[in-house]
């Protein structure tokens, strides 16, 4: 079973001389407990094109320490790390390779560094003796395994201060003070690997310099295309981690690089970008699965929690758990299955592809400042024309369904906007912000009816199985008042939006 820790340290810059300096002066240190020499073996591995080390990711096999075995390291922030452990054997653990499918796909993973440490571990300690973080002195050879390089070798040393678990990342301040006073500076590199690499590349030449920014409207889009590739190849371990909300991050980005499509088609050929729209469409149904019931369970449940015991007739809880669970399709299953299966990890095949050789039209050469805008109220026209024909059905199944199609306009403008923000700036930005107004408006509407079919069924069940539907039906009221008020709501929140001045600032 895999083991996971929250891993929060800084690095330092040191030579073999670098003495620590009387680091109980530190707030909140007590004493500091030397606990001797280690000597640590770690051998690095990557892909040929080094995948993994191009996204600051780690995946290691170590020998020595308390900690031996495989890690895989996922950046969270700047010095903030996941760390995901298995145990010392001879092959890359399946959990492990599994993180790392999206990165790697069907490339193969094999040493490319090895880096031998002699580490000199000093522990920091409160004066009720709690472990506050631990600092070493590392003292580093590292050599090229593979590629261009092989063989070259680099010696460092380096400080490393790591903060205990549930420690407080105020202690990293005080520490780095005292450092400091001593002439100790932060390290260049992040890491040991990405020294290792940089120092055994026969061409490094220091730092790279940063790409041009984007300049044409084309630029533009691809710089958000691009984003929304990343975001679903960075969130799919988290989503294989079950972590909080990776899933819906996840479908979100697959539905903002479909509707991009679709708004930029006079600036990605369609041809090439409508079959992978239809694929983004099937993962995102995909993801949605469960998703789509919890979210419908918590909208539920928090209505019979918020209703008094007098009012909550029957087995109303007990009959919801198991409405929901005849519903569910085993998805955390099914998801992974997705994940590991040969469509999606040829669609990202396909998205790379597109990223590196994007399907440009002509008018991907142009300003941005002429062709986003164009693009943006094109799609804001068309969400216009679906407001007023929905605003425009009498109550009832029509203006659901009709008010559920603009519901779905309004979030394209919303990823028009977004993508265009960075050309345009604060018009973008306020006319984005009004249109998410008008979208939550609607996607609050929809939930209702999704919600008021989800309690008509709950309903009919209770009935046929003897118990009484007062509650429900009081819920479904409660969900048509919602629902009416959204209705009464929304003619407002659309004149803000459909003002002229947002649109006139777009076209400035």
């Amino acid at each position: 079973m895999a083991d996971t820790k929250r891993e929060i340290e800084r690095k330092y810059e040191a030579t073999d001389d670098t003495r620590l300096p009387d680091l109980t002066r530190a707030a909140g240190v007590d004493r500091t407990v030397h606990h001797g020499l280690t000597e640590l073996d770690a051998v690095y591995y990557d892909t040929a094109d080094l995948r993994l080390a191009a996204d600051a990711l780690t995946l290691r096999r170590r020998t020595g320490g308390a900690d031996e075995g495989w890690h895989a390291k996922f950046p969270v922030a700047v010095g903030v790390r996941d760390e995901i452990h298995e145990p010392l054997s001879d092959a890359l653990p399946p959990s492990l390779a599994a993180l790392l499918r999206s990165r790697v796909r069907r490339a193969e993973i094999a040493p490319v560094v090895r880096l031998l440490s002699a580490r000199d571990v000093h522990h920091l300690t409160a004066a009720d003796g709690t472990l506050l973080a631990e600092v070493s002195i590392d003292r580093v050879r590292a050599e090229r395994l593979a590629g261009e390089g092989t063989g070259t070798t680099a010696v460092w040393t380096e400080i490393e201060v790591e903060l205990a678990d549930d420690g407080d990342p105020a202690i990293l301040d005080a520490v780095e003070k005292r450092l400091r006073k001593a002439g100790v500076r932060p390290a260049h590199s992040a890491s040991k690997l990405a020294r290792a690499l940089a120092e055994t590349d026969p061409g490094h030449r220091g730092k790279r310099p940063e790409p041009d920014g984007p300049r044409t409207a084309g630029d533009h889009v691809l710089a958000y295309v691009r984003e929304q590739i990343r975001t679903i190849v960075d969130l799919d371990p988290a989503v294989r981690r079950d972590l909080p909300d990776s899933v819906h991050k996840m479908r979100v980005a697959t539905r903002r690089l479909r509707s991009t499509f679709k708004t930029h088609r006079k600036i990605l050929d369609r041809e090439a970008t409508d079959p992978l729209g239809a694929e983004l469409k099937w993962l995102a149904a995909e993801l949605g699965l469960d998703r789509d019931q919890e979210v419908l369970d918590e909208r539920i449940g928090s209505r019979i929690e918020a209703l008094p015991a007098t009012l909550t007739l029957g087995p109303v809880r007990g009959r919801l758990r198991a409405w929901s669970a005849a519903r569910r399709t085993g998805s955390r299953r099914r998801i992974i299955d997705v994940l590991d299966g040969k469509r999606y990890l040829d669609l990202l095949d396909a998205l790379d592809a597109l990223s590196a050789d994007p399907p440009l039209r002509p008018a991907a050469g142009r300003a941005p400042g002429k062709a986003l805008p164009r693009a943006v109220l094109k799609d804001y026209e068309r969400l216009a024309t679906r407001i007023v024909h929905a605003l425009g059905q009498p109550p009832g199944p029509e203006r659901d369904a009709a008010l559920h199609e603009a519901r779905k306009a309004a979030k394209r403008v919303r990823y028009a906007g977004e993508a265009a923000r960075p050309a345009l700036g604060k018009p973008a930005k306020r006319f984005t912000k009004r249109v998410k107004a008008v979208q939550t408006v609607l996607g609050d509407h929809q939930d209702s009816v999704v919600a008021r079919e989800a309690l008509r069924m709950l309903a009919i069940q209770s009935h046929a199985a003897g118990e009484t539907a007062f509650t429900w039906g009081l819920l479904y009221g409660q969900e048509e008042a919602a629902a009416e008020a959204r209705e009464r709501e929304l003619p407002e929140v659309w004149a803000r939006a459909s003002a002229p001045g947002p649109r006139a600032d777009l076209r400035a």
